[in-house]
């Protein structure tokens, strides 16, 4: 993996998804734990098997290599959302240690799932660190963005810093607010998403003034997301290629200034599988090389 580097917004060439008849399994699991998980409704099982069938072809059109976390019964439904559970670096995986309870057997099941593919792993973060995948961004090659939330902890993030300081990788700890408290799921990459070297999708009125600033000092132009589209994710968009960009149904403003700014835009529809956990095309998708 040395050749490749760090980056959020670089062409796809492999990554891993866990579909949603190995997550969300079938209507009985999903009635013992949506509620439990917080999400905004009950998915149907019907519905969300239709969209992540669509959602899984637009990344098959990408041609990048996909690769399937399989169902694991030490896990819930919240393992679509995979990005979560690890971080990827050129030289090999980062092991999250979740910050969310419901969802702590993540990272073990994801390292059997890296080691049984031949992926290296980095590092494992452990206790008392917590850090979700969510919550960290590529800024380039050689800085990490680690969003400091209810999910990540200044520990976990001193073990990615440690981890990190051998391949050169600046960490930039970026202290994020309150909001909704302590059980929703806020991330860093709530409220940013990369989709180009110079490009960001932002959500300006809850990114830290100084993080804003240290983005527009490194030359990146932001594209505001509205605060109408906020909810329905309009923030949370996957780079496929740079300015390639894949993003949930229901956000025409942002859609529109992304083109605006030059980008392609592909939407899938994302009710079940995305709005109502809270999770967006970066939250199912673990990329794990761009080149």
């Amino acid at each position: 993996m040395s050749h490749l580097f760090h980056s959020e917004s670089g062409k796809l060439k492999s990554l891993f998804i866990k579909k949603v008849s190995a997550a969300f399994i079938d209507d009985a699991h999903i009635e013992k734990h949506w509620a439990n998980l917080n999400y905004l409704d009950k998915p149907i099982i019907h519905n969300a098997l239709a969209e992540y069938e669509s959602f899984e072809k637009i990344l098959q059109e990408q041609g990048a290599q996909i690769l399937y976390f399989p169902e694991d019964s030490s896990v819930n439904m919240d393992s679509i959302y995979c990005r979560d559970a690890s971080i990827a670096t050129s030289k090999g995986m980062i092991i999250c240690r979740m910050g969310k309870e419901g969802r702590k057997e993540e990272p073990a099941a994801q390292q059997k799932a890296f080691e049984a593919n031949g992926i290296p792993v980095l590092g494992v973060i452990v206790a008392p660190g917590t850090i979700e995948g969510g919550d960290v961004a590529w800024l380039d090659a050689n800085t990490l963005a680690v969003g400091h939330t209810y999910r990540t902890n200044e520990e976990g993030i001193r073990q990615v810093t440690v981890l990190l300081q051998p391949l050169g990788v600046n960490v930039i700890t970026v202290p994020m607010p309150h909001y909704r408290g302590p059980s929703d799921v806020f991330h860093l990459m709530s409220v940013l998403s990369p989709v180009a070297d110079n490009i960001a999708v932002v959500y300006s009125p809850l990114i830290p003034i100084v993080f804003r600033n240290e983005l527009l000092a490194r030359g990146f132009e932001l594209v505001e997301v509205p605060e109408e589209e906020f909810d329905s994710m309009g923030c949370n968009v996957l780079a496929l290629a740079p300015r390639t960009c894949l993003m949930v149904k229901g956000n025409p403003i942002t859609k529109s200034r992304l083109e605006a700014a030059g980008c392609k835009v592909i939407e899938y529809e994302g009710a079940d599988i995305s709005v109502k956990g809270g999770g967006g095309p970066t939250c199912l998708t673990r990329p794990i090389s761009r080149g």
